[in-house]
């Protein structure tokens, strides 16, 4: 299975597949008409985040004095956000009280589609001396295993007594890995989806991103809702012991606004008992799998008073596959976190720079998506052995075809590459046709698969492992599926010897309650269940102290010491507790 969610800074619809349940155009058209009302109103006017001085508090007068409307008020940081006119918001800034009016900043889901070309990045073991391969156990995933939650687990640590909260597009509090076991959940989009209980999460990323800090242990929803080799219980989280709360901070289309950023984690914050504010939790990790190139001054305010508050924000280095700034990840107070894959080699798609901090396992990383909207597959060759691993790429279309002959596409390396209809194999008309990866786009070999007339696509990889997480870039009329590179040449081996006999197989793609996504925002749970977890076993830390432990004891990868690429390595929640020190 193979369907994962990104977030395309240029083009909202690839974003909108990026994140399972594919939305209406009526939702989207909604989606699109609340977040304009949030930036941009009548008569002109957009939405500001306005700072005061410090020790003004917050000004409402100000902003009514100006002819601005008061939308939010961020107390604890003195901060508001206001819709005015740009000649507004420049009388505003120009009032004594005011340290600052800066427009909005967009905030978008980190997580990333992999392209036929994609290619992972920095190497993590072949420099750093570490020769893994992570694979899954049951309802542990890879990640679990790179993490070692099996043994931790198994001792019971399970981070009880911490507090998770995530800020991202909602959750489906329905499906069996959360169903009654939510703390909270609060929505700061303004669009009245309001109940974790009720559709929320139509994005899907959220969802996935709770699932790998807390799905539980049994509780999956077992087959046909899963991918053929799955556990049949689901998966299980890193930290299925804490307390989770989920604000939804951003929309149907994976994205928000530096406001609504702020106001969820002030709410975060809010549940630490410490604050006066009718909250019960001694600790706390926030964790955003969010974020964009733009700072924010309020933004930045926040987050550190989240951090003197004594949270522990950790955020998504971003996919941009470059050293540029990312917030909040790069602001100082958040802990930077990148992706590596099940090799610990660092993903192409994940950000670097000086603020990296911690990397932890966001390539094909299998969770939780609201029930029935994700996508699983089958397949099968008579005469092969079963496959090892199937996987649904996205854009292929939800059919099933059984007892059907398998054809060998053809083109260099049976790669079945060409535009313009130069790709020609008439012996596909009605057929399965089974296609190697390279060459060119998978949507180009699928199209071409579709103009020959093939009823279903068997894409097999050109370097060993599955073929998952990948998209076709735009929807297809017949159903397409991955395949391990072992598994697609033992099929064309069977194909070839068995001509002019045809070998007959199956394809299928079904709705799922689990997917494989790609991105650092994949990683950043796994960093934030890790912190739970050492929070848990040495609860006298300070957050700072935490910070600086999960530093200390991660594992090297890369070149020795801290680097720009993995920063200080692989978080190790294990060495962590094993650390001497405060218990």
């Amino acid at each position: 299975m193979s369907h994962t969610r990104t977030l395309s800074l240029i083009v909202l619809s690839l974003t909108l597949a990026a994140c399972g349940q594919q939305p209406t155009q009526s939702d989207l058209a909604a989606q699109s008409s609340l977040n304009a009302q949030a930036t941009a109103s009548a008569g002109g006017k957009k939405t500001y985040m306005v700072g005061f001085k410090s020790g003004q508090g917050v000004n409402a007068a100000a902003i009514g004095k100006v002819g601005g409307q008061l939308r939010r008020t961020f107390a604890t940081i003195e901060a508001a956000s206001a819709s005015l006119t740009s000649a507004q918001a420049a009388k505003l800034a120009a009032d004594s009280s005011v340290e600052y009016v800066e427009a909005t900043v967009p905030r978008r889901a980190a997580n990333y589609v992999v392209g036929d070309g994609d290619a992972l990045g920095k190497p993590g073991g072949a420099l750093g001396n570490l020769a893994v391969n992570w694979q899954p156990q049951g309802e542990f995933t890879y990640g679990d295993v790179a993490l070692q939650v099996p043994a931790l687990h198994a001792a019971g640590r399970t981070g009880t007594g911490i507090a998770v909260c995530v800020g991202d597009t909602g959750i489906d509090a329905n499906h069996p890995e959360f169903a009654g076991k939510l703390a909270g959940y609060k929505n700061f989009m303004g669009d009245g989806r309001d109940s974790a209980t009720l559709l929320n999460d139509v994005n899907h990323h959220g969802t996935h991103v709770s699932g790998t800090i807390f799905a539980q242990y049994g509780a999956g929803t077992g087959a046909p809702s899963q991918p053929s080799d799955m556990d049949p219980n689901g998966v299980g989280g890193v930290s299925p012991g804490v307390n989770l709360y989920v604000a939804r901070v951003l929309g149907d289309d994976g994205t928000g606004s530096d406001e609504g950023v702020v106001a969820g984690v002030q709410w975060c914050v809010d549940q630490l008992s410490s604050q006066n504010k009718g909250g019960t939790e001694k600790r706390i990790v926030v964790s955003l799998s969010l974020g964009s190139s733009e700072g924010s001054k309020t933004e930045k305010r926040a987050f550190q008073a989240a951090y003197d508050a004594g949270a522990l924000t950790v955020a998504a280095a971003g996919n941009d596959g470059n050293k540029l700034p990312h917030y909040p990840s790069d602001y100082p107070s958040v802990v930077k976190v990148g992706a590596v894959d099940n090799l610990g080699n660092l993903a192409d798609f994940s950000n670097y720079n000086a603020q990296q901090e911690l990397v932890a396992p966001g390539v094909a990383v299998l969770s939780s998506v609201p029930v029935g909207q994700g996508l699983a597959a089958k397949a099968s060759a008579a005469g092969v052995p079963a496959y090892q691993s199937v996987d649904a790429v996205q854009g292929g279309a939800k059919q099933t075809v059984i007892g059907t002959a398998i054809v060998e596409a053809g083109g260099t390396g049976n790669q079945f590459c060409g535009t313009g209809g130069t790709a020609v194999n008439a012996q596909l008309a009605g057929k399965i046709a089974l296609i190697s990866r390279g060459g060119c786009t998978f949507g180009e070999k699928a199209s071409n698969a579709v103009d020959n007339g093939a009823v279903a696509v068997i894409l097999y990889n050109n370097v060993a492992g599955p073929l998952n997480s990948v998209t076709l870039g735009a929807d297809m009329s017949i159903a397409v599926v991955g395949i391990p590179m072992a598994d697609g040449l033992a099929t064309l081996a069977a194909v070839q010897a068995a001509s002019p006999s045809p070998v007959l197989g199956s394809v299928s793609i079904y709705a799922a309650d689990y997917e494989y996504y790609n991105g650092t925002s994949m990683a950043t749970p796994h960093v934030a269940g890790a912190a739970a977890l050492v929070w848990s076993a040495k609860p006298n830390l300070s957050n700072a102290e935490l910070r600086s432990l999960l530093n200390a004891t991660a594992t090297d990868l890369g070149a020795n010491g801290r680097d720009n690429f993995f920063g200080y390595g692989l978080v190790n929640p294990t060495a962590a507790i094993a650390a001497a020190g405060k218990k």
